[in-house]
């Protein structure tokens, strides 16, 4: 009876902390905007391609305990369909995010933490208004230089969210030392955990080891965040052995930018490139009304190689530049 009771507690919390994850579920409609703009490799990818788009080695702590087993059964069990499509959206956002994370000398494995947060689904959005592949609230998100307003949500722009929230990351880590203490303040807010550090350690210093100290002071959800983006990436690592077979990773994410004028709405900017309205809808989330906000010009982004058809059909000032 007593082992049954701390499955059944188990099973809440991972509910609890998988909720945001449910906002990143593929759907219908979102298939198709993905449509117009991602391609899924046709062949199974290789080792080597999977090596490139996944750090293999270990840039994290690779710790190994009940909590993160936990997260790996309930990961490659009951959400094995939507851990897939996390996965394989890899593919799409993997490359840009490591890019960003190597060049500011960031562990390339704080990527988990955007595939815990969304799924890597820039149109996700939590009940707590979080919004975007790193789940910014409004504030926070403006605080790092992301507008949001009628017009644009840029929490919504994979490129420019994933600069804020490493910038974030890495304040977090000057204050507490520590990737682990970071991620949990990226969670629950920077100054919790560092007021729980102080009473539990004496100091906000500290190391990957003092998140499991002060593991259950956090709330529940930050108290299994760091668990399940530890448990997220030993799947991606190893995906075949946890019965992740034929992974289909979706492309890249390319494009090209073109700067159009003020109000200018994305089915024109479309229609011009020669190219289907979902694919540079998605491609521009951000901008939530589906046009350019009005009074400023803007950089529009469209599918690589779609820049001759839109110079050529776009009426008045269009111009172009590589994405």
């Amino acid at each position: 009876m007593k082992s049954r009771k701390k499955e059944a507690v188990s099973v809440g919390l991972a509910a609890s902390t998988l909720a945001l994850l449910g906002t990143g579920l593929v759907t219908e409609q979102k298939r198709g905007e993905m449509a117009g703009l991602a391609r899924v490799s046709e062949a199974q990818p290789d080792a080597d391609l999977v090596r490139d788009l996944i750090p293999s080695d270990w840039d994290l702590p690779s710790d190994r305990n009940e909590r993160i087993d936990f997260f790996i059964d309930f990961l490659s069990g009951q959400r094995h369909e939507d851990m897939r499509e996390w996965l394989e959206r890899v593919g799409m956002y993997g490359p840009m995010i490591r890019a960003e994370l190597r060049a500011r000398d960031m562990p390339e494995d704080l990527l988990f933490l955007a595939l815990i947060e969304s799924g890597f689904d820039s149109n996700a959005y939590s009940p707590a208004h979080a919004v975007g592949v790193w789940q910014f609230i409004s504030e926070t998100g403006q605080r790092y230089g992301l507008e949001v307003s009628r017009y644009v949500d840029e929490r919504r722009d994979p490129v420019k969210s994933t600069a804020a929230a490493l910038t974030y990351l890495q304040q977090m880590h000057d204050r507490f030392d520590s990737w682990f203490l970071a991620s949990a303040g990226y969670n629950t807010g920077e100054n919790r955990v560092g007021r729980i550090m102080r009473e539990v350690t004496g100091s906000e210093l500290g190391t990957d080891a003092d998140y499991w100290r002060i593991a259950d002071r956090l709330p529940r959800e930050t108290r299994d965040y760091v668990p399940l983006m530890i448990a997220a990436a030993h799947i991606a690592k190893n995906p075949e052995a946890h019965g992740f077979l034929d992974l289909q990773f979706q492309e890249p994410l390319r494009f090209a930018t073109v700067q159009v004028p003020g109000g200018t709405a994305l089915a024109d900017v479309a229609e011009a490139a020669g190219v289907p309205l979902d694919g540079v809808v998605y491609l521009n989330a951000h901008l939530v009304l589906q046009q350019t906000p009005p009074g400023r010009a803007w950089d529009v982004r469209i599918p690589e190689g779609a820049q001759g058809a839109f110079t050529a059909n776009f009426p008045g000032e269009g111009t172009t530049a590589p994405g």
